[in-house]
């Protein structure tokens, strides 16, 4: 399977579709086939490109700390390598700050963005989540850190669906015999990227057409960090999902393809 040479690492990317390029960057822990539902629709319209982040699935993973910008430019390597001069680029949680970097480091690699469940910056709270999700990855079996892990993305109506709840369950087991997990090294590298990372003095310059989008009911990164991203790039277009928290996305499946599809055609 594909592998590239990037900024110093091998880094495995898959392709879904054909047209215009859509570069998919997944959030902490996650590798880019998280990215199926979603990809299953866009690839209908675009050349989606989905990259495990470094530390994650295929890719390597050195030693940490890592940084948004070191992971930016993994990326921006990764479009050098496959010959595109500029991309349209979905970002989830932590891969939607890494393309906020892209868009800031590598203005001209990038047509349009879409920013999901998304910061500039790190509050006190948030701090305190990432350290004790880094403590849990550390002293937890697979499928406690899991379990833990659909409790802070996961809202209300999900778990009170039978068949979301059959998933969840699915999720344990499948963390439980897993035969490759994430290393902890490799989490805890992620995560000084998710903490370090502050833009807020800089996203005034992002110029490209730009879609924040997440959950009404985040508790991972509250909603309030999305509005504060959406009034600090000009133009940017801010929804917010009812009833839905960090992984809205899929709360909200059908809406939110539906809704991002209409967007990205149109930017």
């Amino acid at each position: 399977m594909p592998h590239v040479t990037t900024n110093g690492i091998q880094m495995y990317y898959e392709e879904q579709g054909s047209g215009d390029p859509l570069v998919c960057i997944m959030g902490v822990t996650a590798p880019g086939a998280v990215w199926e539902a979603h990809a299953a629709e866009w690839s209908k319209h675009f050349r989606c490109i989905l990259g495990d982040n470094r530390g994650v699935g295929q890719t390597d993973k050195p030693e940490g700390p890592y940084s948004t910008e070191m992971m930016a430019d993994d990326y921006a390597g990764l479009l050098d390598e496959l010959g595109i001069g500029q991309a349209r680029v979905v970002g989830c949680s932590l891969g939607s700050v890494v393309a906020q970097q892209i868009a800031l480091r590598h203005p001209d690699k990038v047509r349009s963005l879409v920013l999901m469940c998304t910061w500039a910056r790190q509050d006190r709270y948030g701090l305190y989540t990432w350290e004790h999700l880094m403590k849990c990855k550390a002293t937890m079996r697979p499928e406690d850190f899991m379990h833990y892990v659909q409790m802070l993305i996961f809202t209300k109506p999900w778990f009170d669906n039978d068949e979301c709840w059959g998933n969840l369950q699915q999720g344990l087991k499948d963390a439980a015999i897993n035969p490759a997990p994430q290393p902890v090294h490799a989490m805890e590298a992620q995560a000084a990227a998710a903490i370090n990372h502050n833009t807020l003095d800089s996203l005034g310059d992002i110029k490209c057409p730009t879609l924040v989008i997440g959950g009404k009911d985040d508790v991972f990164t509250p909603k309030w960090m999305s509005e504060e991203v959406a009034a600090h790039i000009p133009g940017a277009e801010l929804h917010l999902f009812d009833n839905a928290g960090h992984a809205f996305h899929w709360e909200c499946l059908e809406a939110f393809n539906a809704k991002t599809t209409e967007w990205l055609r149109a930017h």
